[in-house]
């Protein structure tokens, strides 16, 4: 494996299963050290204990700033820095636009949005202090389009994707990079009752976490290093065609002459 992100340390939210540990596994990989932050305790600590010294792991409510300092502080404290922030954690609830709990709502709200608001603002200080920084907050193709009964998980993926631009515009000047990745259906336990079928991919299947982990370590190495401000999305091309039946199916011959 090439050393693409040697010397490079990354903090990643949502570390301890599907995406997160995938991220996480990819980046040391790569060369990487990471630190992943997670509700779940013991799945987090199996992690960073299948990838040896390079890892640590620290609880991280998303929602608490005091979690976030607490963090990037073990980011700096066991590795010297901080490069690269993967504002990964997220959840999804849905429901009707007239039945939605409100509970529920603010919950996502607190946890998709406010957190990698203060995830941003955390991680912030650390980089501007070396002048430099990769900071990826993984959204959604609901960031790019909308789905039914999704829309606490659809108004956050699209408020993460403005965010991210507005932090790239302040924290440009820094060195520091801000990016959006917006996977399709990915294959993780977040994901398991979802239907496969439920969207339509050009590729004719979903993914898998890696094939999202692959963007995620390019974004955080130099290969990337003129790209900010802007939406990567890895969604097997699902967002590629409207969403209509198929036109072969459509008799050309009762088209109207002006559209001809």
């Amino acid at each position: 494996m090439t050393a693409r992100l040697a010397g490079k340390v990354a903090l990643i939210s949502g570390g301890a299963r599907g995406m997160g540990a995938s991220h996480a596994k990819e980046m040391v990989a790569h060369g990487a050290k990471v630190v992943c932050g997670d509700i779940l305790d013991a799945e987090g600590e199996r992690v960073v204990s299948e990838l040896g010294d390079d890892a640590r792991y620290v609880h991280l409510d998303v929602t608490r700033p005091e979690d976030w300092q607490s963090a990037v502080d073990t980011a700096v404290k066991a590795f010297g820095t901080l490069d690269v922030l993967v504002n990964n954690a997220g959840i999804l609830n849905i429901g009707t636009i007239e039945d939605y709990d409100m509970a529920e709502w603010h919950r996502i709200l607190d946890i998709n949005l406010t957190g990698v608001f203060l995830g941003i603002r955390a991680a912030a200080g650390p980089m501007k202090a070396t002048g430099r920084g990769s900071i990826i907050n993984i959204s959604s193709i609901e960031g790019m389009a909308g789905t039914v009964a999704c829309h606490g998980y659809t108004a956050t993926k699209f408020a993460v994707r403005g965010l991210t631009k507005s932090t790239a515009l302040e924290l440009g000047p820094f060195g520091i990079r801000v990016n959006s990745v917006h996977p399709g259906l990915v294959k993780t336990p977040m994901a398991d009752w979802v239907p496969e079928d439920i969207f339509t991919t050009a590729l004719g299947r979903i993914a898998q976490p890696r094939e999202v982990s692959n963007l995620v370590v390019y974004l955080a190495s130099d290969e990337s290093s003129y790209s900010t401000g802007a939406e990567f999305v890895v969604d097997g091309g699902t967002i590629a065609g409207l969403a209509h039946k198929d036109f072969s199916a459509v008799d050309v011959g009762a088209q109207p002459d002006w559209i001809a």
